[in-house]
C-alpha cells in the first residue's frame, strides 16, 4: 500500500488494495531487480517476461508508464548513446536531438550522474511517458521496444493523443494485477497486520 499512497500523492490512481495477501518476513532490494525486465529488453523478452508472471500484453505497456515518475543512473542506457549492438553508434531508434541531451548529461563511463526518466514532469504521475516514447524519446530501449509492436504502439499512441484518458483506471487495474503475483500460501509467511511492517 506504500506504493499506491506514494503515486496517490502525486497526483496517480488511487486503487483497493487486496487484504489477506501472505507475504515473507524479510525483504530483499536484489529480489526486485531479478523480477524486473532489464532496461534494455527488447519487445519479444517483455512480452516473455510480463506472461510468465500472467501479466498481458496490456499489462506491460501499462505498467511501463510508472516510469512517468523517478530516475535512473546513465550506465542504464548509455549503451545507447555511445555503443548499440558493440559498432559504437547511437542507437537509430532514439530522436537524434533527444540523444545529443542527454551525452551532455552522461559520459560512456558514468555511472552515478541520475537523468529523469519523464524530463519535465519527473514528480507528476501523468501521461507524458507516452508523449515522449511516441516521439522516440524513451529512456531506455525498454521504452522504445513499446514501438515495436502493434498493441503496445497502439496503446502509447491513444495515451499520446488522448492526454492519458484511460491511463490511470488501467494502472490501477495492473497493479492489482501485479499484487496477485508470487503470493505465498500454506504457512509460509504471515498475513501482516500492518502492510508496512512484519507482525
Amino acid at each position: 500500500m506504500v506504493t499506491r499512497d506514494a503515486i496517490a500523492m502525486i497526483y496517480g490512481p488511487y486503487w483497493e488494495v487486496p487484504t489477506g495477501r501472505r507475504d515473507g518476513s524479510v525483504s530483499i532490494g536484489s529480489e526486485t531487480f531479478g523480477n524486473l525486465p532489464p532496461p534494455f529488453a527488447n519487445i519479444t523478452l517483455l512480452k516473455q517476461n510480463f506472461a510468465a508472471k500472467g501479466l498481458s500484453v496490456k499489462d506491460l505497456v501499462v505498467l511501463s508508464g510508472g516510469h512517468t515518475i523517478g530516475t535512473s543512473h546513465c550506465s542504464s542506457f548509455t549503451n545507447r548513446l555511445y555503443n548499440f549492438t558493440g559498432k559504437g553508434i547511437t542507437d537509430p531508434s532514439l530522436d537524434p536531438n533527444y540523444a545529443v541531451q542527454l551525452k551532455k548529461k552522461c559520459k560512456p563511463t558514468d555511472t552515478k550522474t541520475l537523468v529523469e526518466m519523464d524530463p519535465g514532469s519527473v514528480r507528476t504521475f501523468d501521461e507524458d511517458y507516452y508523449t515522449l516514447v511516441a516521439k522516440r524519446r524513451g529512456l531506455f530501449q525498454s521504452d522504445a521496444a513499446l514501438l515495436d509492436d502493434a498493441e503496445t504502439k497502439a496503446y502509447v499512441k491513444f495515451q499520446s493523443a488522448t492526454h492519458g484518458k484511460t491511463f490511470a483506471a488501467d494502472f490501477a487495474n495492473s497493479m492489482v494485477k501485479l499484487g496477485k503475483i508470487g503470493v505465498l500460501t500454506g504457512k509460509a509467511g504471515q498475513i501482516r497486520k500492518q502492510c508496512a511492517f512484519v507482525n
